[in-house]
């Protein structure tokens, strides 16, 4: 698969590179420092909480039947 580097935009190949999809261990190490200095950021959560706390209970899972079966 041929593709450009996301850091310097030089071409890239997937059959030739190990460093796929970038261009060289130099492009993958200044990726991952972005992604340690937080330069990039997923923008929405991966989940929403909201839903979570709408979902039915199983009342099995629930603290006051530990002590109901006890």
């Amino acid at each position: 698969m041929k593709r450009r580097c996301p850091i310097c935009r030089k071409p890239t190949d997937s059959e030739t590179n190990a460093d796929f999809p970038f261009c060289s261990e130099r492009c993958r190490l200044l990726d991952l420092g972005n992604w340690s200095s937080e330069k990039y950021v997923i923008s929405n959560p991966v989940f929403d909480e909201s839903e979570e706390d709408s979902r039915p209970r199983d009342p099995d899972d629930s603290d006051d039947n530990k002590d109901a079966h006890g």
